[in-house]
């Protein structure tokens, strides 16, 4: 693949990441009218595609920016903003550096599958671990809630968590494997014409 070609991929996975993320966001657990948030997914997938870290400080302003449009001028609630906001860093850069882990081991082949499932597991636990951990210590909003109690909630929290992110990065897969096969089919075309 050539310099230009590189570059314009990048531009428009970058464009598909950010319209998901923005489409997304607003309402985090979802809705009839709303899809689950995406925000993991996109940082897993940006951690695939677009490797430098300015990708990654970029995917952070813009949750940032749709956070603070949400809150300002969506209508939308301000709970999840407090003292622990700043720990959806470390929570984002484990999806996004798992991601890139993944980037290095990746074959066209069905043998990777479990790689990017173990990896995508792994990453998104994490995330859980320190987003929602650090909300529990942090916010200020559980002052009389057990830690037994926190740690029953969470159990009944993460699975929807982790099943979002893996539906997402699942569609994200099989659109890289159609673009993967049209354009061998393309290329196989293109090499059979005198």
């Amino acid at each position: 693949m050539n310099a230009l070609s590189i570059s314009s991929s990048r531009f428009v996975i970058t464009l598909l990441l950010a319209a998901v993320m923005a489409a997304t966001r607003w309402h985090h657990f979802g809705s009839a009218f709303s899809l689950p948030d995406a925000s993991l997914a996109v940082f897993f997938l940006a951690g695939f595609y677009l490797r430098p870290p300015l990708f990654f400080a970029g995917f952070l302003a813009g949750a940032a920016l749709i956070d603070y449009l949400a809150v300002t001028v969506g209508g939308v609630s301000d709970f999840c903003i407090s003292p622990a906001y700043g720990f959806l860093i470390p929570a984002y850069a484990s999806v996004w550096f798992a991601g890139r882990w993944y980037a290095s081991r990746h074959q066209q082949a069905w043998s990777t599958l479990l790689s990017l499932g173990g990896a995508l597991l792994l990453s998104v636990s994490a995330a859980f671990l320190i987003s929602d951990g650090s909300f529990y210590l942090l916010s200020g909003r559980f002052p009389d809630v057990s830690a037994t109690e926190y740690f029953t909630q969470a159990i009944r929290h993460f699975p929807p968590y982790a099943l979002h992110a893996a539906l997402y990065v699942l569609l994200a897969a099989v659109a890289h494997a159609v673009v993967v096969v049209a354009s061998g089919s393309r290329q196989a075309h293109s090499a059979r014409r005198p």
